[in-house]
């Protein structure tokens, strides 16, 4: 039944990125950060904030809190659900730029929260999803690292994509270990 709750979250969150981004001229999912539709003087930056990462890092925590009995579950809901609470609470400077303001540094420590943390826990798994016999867990570990290494820079074209790949594998892997 809380697998349900999981679902409703990732749909939420799916659907709502893809409406801001719809909302927003000039995003591209390709090239700039989720946190980018929620950033200081965004056209949306209020109801990207308070209505999608806001709600979604509490249901996030709330699933991970719900899944006691699995570790790994636990902590890699909670990671991800302390990085879009933090994006809420915290919005991004425009272009989310590694340096910047109080609340950037803050809002890149919940990033570093939620990728790190996700990467950790991933890594922790025996039951990792993307790893067929012939790639070793470590190599896609180590891809999630180079992925999350080039969303943090922003001169790179293609950092929105690159998040992208690490927030469809933490889902991924959280979705697969809340069937296992």
């Amino acid at each position: 039944m809380i697998i349900i709750l999981l679902y409703v979250i990732i749909i939420f969150l799916v659907a709502g990125i893809i409406y801001f981004a719809y909302k927003s001229p000039h995003y591209s999912h390709l090239k700039h950060t989720i946190s980018e539709l929620g950033e200081d003087d965004a056209v949306n930056s209020r109801a990207a904030n308070l209505g999608l990462f806001l709600p979604s890092g509490l249901l996030l925590i709330s699933f991970g809190l719900l899944n006691s009995g699995n570790t790994n579950i636990k902590g890699l809901a909670i990671c991800l659900g302390a990085g879009y609470l933090v994006s809420a609470l915290f919005p991004c400077d425009p272009g989310s730029p590694l340096g910047g303001s109080g609340k950037q540094t803050i809002h890149n420590i919940g990033g570093f929260i939620e990728y790190a943390g996700g990467i950790y826990f991933l890594n922790k798994s025996r039951q990792l999803l993307l790893t067929p016999g012939f790639i070793e867990p470590q190599w896609i570990i180590g891809f999630l690292v180079v992925c999350v290494i080039l969303t943090s820079l922003p001169g790179f074209k293609l950092r929105g994509l690159f998040q992208r790949i690490v927030e469809f594998i933490l889902f991924g892997q959280l979705l697969w270990l809340s069937y296992h």
